[in-house]
């Protein structure tokens, strides 16, 4: 069996970080699905799906972490190409990747105590983002 849904959200980009578990948990319950596979993907180029522990010290460093790794002062090819201004947007989304898969157990995701499945926005502006959640199985 398969159910799919969508979450909106609205985003202030600039790697903001929203935690999407308990949708995503509720998505999974609404399901009907007891055992099987959760996929979270993200529909835009400057976005990501990852789990972390959604406390206010691991976003901080997590944020420093990714402006060392793609720093958005820099020139991009992307930008000389768009006049966008944000190709660190998508070098960030390319290198945190748009999906995640999470085992569904007894009805229950199987995330860790500290887990909690996160969308960050990478953009150069606030966004209306759609994340597709699709559970697969029995």
């Amino acid at each position: 069996m398969v159910a799919t849904d969508t979450i909106v959200l609205k985003t202030q980009g600039f790697t903001d970080v929203i935690d999407i578990t308990e949708r995503v948990t509720n998505i999974a319950g609404r399901s009907g699905i007891q055992n099987g596979l959760v996929t979270v993907f993200c529909t835009g180029s400057t976005g990501g799906i990852t789990t972390i522990e959604f406390e206010s010290g691991v976003i901080n460093d997590l944020k420093k972490a990714i402006e060392k790794i793609a720093p958005s002062g820099i020139s991009y090819e992307h930008d000389k190409r768009w006049g966008d201004g944000n190709g660190f947007s998508h070098v960030r989304a390319a290198l945190m990747k748009p999906s995640l898969t999470i085992p569904l157990v007894k009805s229950k995701l199987a995330l860790g105590t500290w887990q909690q499945i996160v969308f960050i926005d990478f953009d150069n502006r606030g966004r209306d983002r759609k994340v597709v959640v699709q559970v697969m199985g029995e």
